[in-house]
């Protein structure tokens, strides 16, 4: 899994951040766990392969916010028998 992190500007409030979350659904049909948070100024999504970053950027910014950043790492899920000794 791929977890990939947007710096986003302009988002106020509750809808904002469902409009953002709504772009990245639509720009990357695979993605899962979408979410925003208008408080970091950042949107974070999963995906199996890489993204097209300067779409999804694209995307973004046709909405009327800014993306002023795409991240992209390596994402293990951390569940409760993930832990060791």
């Amino acid at each position: 899994m791929i977890k990939t992190t947007l710096k986003i500007d302009g988002m106020m409030c509750g809808m904002c951040e469902a409009h953002v979350c709504d772009a990245i659904r639509r720009a990357v049909p695979t993605a899962r766990k979408v979410s925003a948070a208008r408080s970091r100024g950042e949107a974070t999504f999963l995906t199996e392969d890489a993204v097209d970053e300067a779409a999804l950027k694209a995307a973004i910014d046709a909405t009327g916010y800014t993306c002023t950043g795409v991240t992209s790492a390596p994402y293990e899920k951390k569940g409760w028998f993930g832990w060791s000794r």
